[in-house]
Order: structure tokens, then C-alpha cells, then sequence
């Protein structure tokens, strides 16, 4: 498994995206979709995330042959 610097860079353009629409919707006085971006944002990173863990743990698998 290679650990790839790219996924990073787009969980951090996720964030900074998110943060910035959380920051307009709250000053234009929508803070229900403002809460609804941040939720979105969070899922979409978590798809990420998860989808990492699951080669970790192939590639565990495969190392001690389970």
C-alpha cells in the first residue's frame, strides 16, 4: 500500500471549501444549510477516509496471508 499525499491535499480542499461556505450562508442568515453543507462535507470526507482503511486492511491481510 502507498500512502498517497494527494488525498490529504483533497481532504484539505474539502474543508477550506466547506468553511467558506459555512461562513457566507451564516452571515446571510441561513444557518440551517449552512449546518447541512458542514454535514455533507463531513460525509464526503468520511467516504474518503473509510475507503483508506479498507486497503489498509486488505493490505494487512494479504502481509500475514489471513
Amino acid at each position: 500500500m502507498e500512502f498517497d499525499v494527494d488525498i490529504i491535499f483533497r481532504i484539505a480542499a474539502i474543508g477550506i471549501a466547506i468553511a467558506v461556505l459555512n461562513q457566507i450562508l451564516v452571515r446571510a442568515g441561513r444557518e440551517e444549510q449552512a449546518l447541512m453543507v458542514t454535514l455533507a462535507g463531513i460525509v464526503i470526507v468520511l467516504f474518503f477516509i473509510i475507503q483508506m482503511i479498507s486497503q489498509f486492511f486488505d493490505t494487512v491481510r494479504t502481509l500475514f496471508q489471513l
